[in-house]
């Protein structure tokens, strides 16, 4: 199939995928997926898009509730991305996760789906009390990478680019992208499966800044981070809870980006990706 001739594209994957720190409350979240499913369909109008991500859930929760369906819609191309759920977590056995992953590449690639995913930066360099699990994350990553390579998945490497973790690609919760951060993972994973248009550009660092954050504010910051996000997010492991409990996919079935309703009226087309009216 040509570069970015997709006519089918599901999402597999977790509050990343779901689109969470990029978009707001009337319309919804965006995220990367979304915006890899606008650059597809502008250089294939026509293209039918389903996601399948949920926040919250762990690599095998993603296997359970959202291969299945995704086989069903026998899409073109996919994308898996999940395990940091698990990383996360106080114990996690990484070959477990890595083999929930491998499990996704080889039932959609099977099927003939170009699959894609992609590698995570060094939490630690995003937030500094995050530094204990990052020997996670990169052990993570080298699993991705070598089961992405049994099943021919092209793998967008956002890990090995220092600009993927500076903090000002990430929103408030430093768990999620924000707004910048998503457009530069569909970047990446747009230049990994060679679209028309794609470039190295997203690798690019963000402009230096001109006075660097004093000590007393950067305190302050880490303090405030963890009453608002760390503690709320602890206390719901420790209850046994998800942020996802409850909550569907945004958007569960293949339906196109726009419609000619849409086009007419001139409704933003990210008013349909957003799963809301």
């Amino acid at each position: 199939m040509p570069s970015g001739a997709y006519l089918r594209y599901v999402a597999l994957g977790d509050s990343q995928t779901e689109g969470l720190g990029d978009g707001d409350d009337d319309r919804g979240p965006r995220g990367w997926a979304d915006r890899l499913a606008e650059r597809l369909d502008r250089h294939r109008p026509g293209l039918r898009y389903a996601n399948l991500a949920v926040r919250g859930r762990k690599a095998g929760e993603v296997r359970a509730e959202q291969l299945a369906p995704a086989l069903a819609m026998r899409p073109d191309l996919a994308t898996v991305v999940a395990g940091v759920n698990d990383v996360l977590r106080p114990r996690v056995d990484l070959d477990e996760v890595a083999g929930h992953l491998e499990a996704m590449f080889a039932a959609l690639t099977a099927q003939g789906a170009t699959v894609a995913t992609l590698t995570f930066p060094d939490v630690g360099r995003i937030s500094p009390l995050a530094r204990p699990i990052g020997r996670r994350v990169l052990a993570l990553n080298d699993r991705v990478r070598e089961a992405a390579g049994r099943h021919g998945v092209v793998v967008a490497e956002t890990a090995v680019h220092a600009a993927a973790a500076d903090p000002r690609l990430w929103s408030a919760d430093r768990l999620h992208a924000g707004p910048l951060g998503h457009e530069r993972i569909a970047a990446a994973v747009a230049q990994a499966l060679d679209l028309p248009g794609s470039d190295d550009t997203w690798t690019l660092p963000l402009p230096v800044e001109e006075a660097p954050v004093a000590a007393w504010r950067a305190v302050g910051a880490e303090a405030r981070w963890i009453g608002t996000f760390l503690g709320p997010w602890l206390g719901r492991r420790l209850r046994g809870r998800s942020s996802g409990d409850g909550r569907q996919a945004k958007r569960p079935t293949l339906t196109p980006l726009t419609t000619p309703t849409d086009q007419a009226s001139g409704q933003d087309p990210r008013q349909g990706l957003s799963g809301r009216a």
